[in-house]
């Protein structure tokens, strides 16, 4: 036991010291971002402005094997090959995720998925010397898969390494490297840039580069401090992890909290997707994400990306300056995401995602009407603009980042990666299913499609109203017990004593609990 004098100086020391933003952590979350989350939005946009280009190069490949040109039926379907491989190859990625992180950790398993994205981004660089399109649509695949991993595995990795305090901010970072890598793919894809005839492939290319740094880097960073101890078993690597990451010698009540986390679910072990989708005591955590999920990819960003050129064009912009356009609008994207990073925590979760998507709901309607009435009074095109802009900033604050954030912090150690699998999964899934379906929406309701985008941001501002909790400044056991009540369960770790862990010497007796979930 403690002192009562050096209870009180560690608890100085977890709100001084152990609460701030260490070099070591920034710089963590700065590589995984960067090296992962980057090419996610790199990714997404990269084909968008140097597609013509592209589709000649289809046209020409097939006309030099065959001797005859291309069927326009033909490009069509080859073309959305290529776009729909991706949130495809996205879906294969999440489902990837639960083996993965289990069985290579978080660090092991960003380090494995590098691979993916070297590989495509040189097989995407030499397509068109090889004079093949087929390694395109393929490697389109590869990064989708690559994208999948990334895009739950380092949330996941950042919110497990990161203190309480700073837990929403880091988990919004993915979100902002996501969409600066956006933008930094409508720079580059510019027509005065790399968006032309000679410039494509190292366009595409381009995307191997940031994972190369993250394979160089990224070993020499600690793994995450809760996967060695409670997945591991392992105290003493777990104990130097967090000391590193904190710049501080005592975390012993981190630690502790981990053994409570750990004395709560021992008797469920590790969650599958199907164990977490029967498990009673996690079904409104469940039931949370997908809603989330499904809100996030269903509100209508593509939607309004597809129809920003259009608008601008109705407003008087040149359709020489549109690709400028799409450039600004993706930094407004990148400013708001920012600006989410820095109010997450004193705001909270809820705010943000209820005001984000309130903005997108509200945003979706008027540009409805407005849509609808810029034939006949002039001035509702700018009307449109301000409703492109306002929902960009709604959907930058809250839909965006905040999901894959509450999928952090809903669960714990042994449902995370299943529930991540699960969240990614409908992500992906939404995700490709509106790539599918808008182009047949648009041609048959035409503006009136924002107004279903309204109806499905009002359906999950209900929800999230209603159902998810704040769990801003809270620990993983505050934010389980508070879904408890609600799941009407009793948690284990609530009825046992500490005494287990204090009165066995060397930490045997938590290394036998933890051998005992691994099995």
């Amino acid at each position: 036991m403690k002192l009562k004098g050096e209870k009180r100086e560690s608890s100085d020391c977890d709100e001084g010291s152990k609460g701030k933003m260490t070099f070591l952590l920034a710089l963590v979350a700065l590589i995984s971002a960067f090296g992962s989350s980057f090419q996610y939005g790199y990714n997404v946009s990269v084909i968008n402005s140097p597609a013509p280009y592209m589709q000649d190069f289809y046209n020409r490949t097939y006309f030099n094997r065959t001797g005859v040109p291309m069927d326009s039926g033909f490009q069509t379907l080859l073309w959305s090959l290529t776009v729909s491989m991706y949130p495809l190859g996205g879906l294969f990625g999440s489902l990837m995720v639960w083996p993965m992180v289990n069985n290579c950790g978080r660090k092991g398993t960003l380090l494995i998925n590098n691979l993916f994205s070297i590989t495509a981004a040189i097989l995407m660089g030499t397509s068109e010397i090889a004079k093949t399109f087929e390694v395109i649509i393929l490697s389109r695949v590869i990064m989708g898969i690559y994208a999948g991993l990334a895009s739950n595995v380092v949330p996941m990795f950042l919110g497990e390494i990161s203190p309480k305090n700073l837990r929403g901010a880091m988990g919004i970072v993915p979100q902002l490297f996501i969409s600066i890598g956006i933008l930094v793919a409508q720079i580059f894809g510019l027509s005065s840039i790399l968006g032309n005839v000679e410039g494509w492939p190292v366009l595409l290319g381009l995307t191997g580069i940031p994972s190369l740094i993250q394979l160089l880097i990224l070993p020499f960073f600690p793994e995450s401090p809760r996967y060695l101890l409670l997945q591991k078993g392992n105290e003493e690597e777990a104990r130097q992890a967090l000391q590193r990451l904190r710049g501080w010698d005592d975390v012993d009540d981190e630690i502790e909290e981990m053994r409570q986390e750990d004395r709560s679910e021992k008797e469920e072990g590790h969650f599958t997707v199907l164990s977490l989708c029967t498990f009673r005591g996690l079904r409104w955590q469940l039931i949370s994400i997908i809603v989330m999920m499904m809100g996030q990819q269903l509100s209508g960003v593509n939607a309004v990306f597809y129809y920003a050129d259009r608008i601008f064009q109705s407003a008087g912009v040149d359709g020489n300056n549109v690709q400028y356009v799409t450039v600004s609008i993706g930094a407004i994207n990148v400013v708001m995401t920012l600006l989410a990073v820095f109010i997450v925590e004193s705001l909270g979760r809820r705010v943000l995602l209820l005001a984000g998507f309130g903005l997108c709901c509200v945003s979706c309607a008027v540009l409805t009407l407005a849509l609808n009435l810029q034939t006949t009074v002039s001035w509702m095109s700018y009307l449109s603009i301000v409703c492109v802009i306002v929902y960009i900033i709604g959907h930058a604050i809250g839909a965006s980042p905040i999901p894959f954030l509450l999928i952090t912090e809903m669960f714990l150690q042994s449902s995370r990666p299943a529930a991540f699998m699960v969240g990614g999964s409908v992500h992906w899934i939404c995700n490709f299913t509106v790539g599918l379906v808008f182009l047949y929406m648009e041609a048959g309701l035409g503006a009136y499609s924002f107004l279903i985008f309204c109806a499905i941001c009002l359906a999950t501002i209900v929800y999230i109203f209603i159902i998810v909790p704040e769990t801003k400044n809270k620990t993983f056991m505050e934010i389980n017990r508070i879904m408890a009540k609600r799941n009407k369960v009793e948690i284990q770790g609530d009825k046992e004593e500490l005494k287990d862990f204090h009165t066995v010497p060397g930490g045997q007796t938590e290394k036998k609990e933890f051998a005992s979930i691994e099995l």
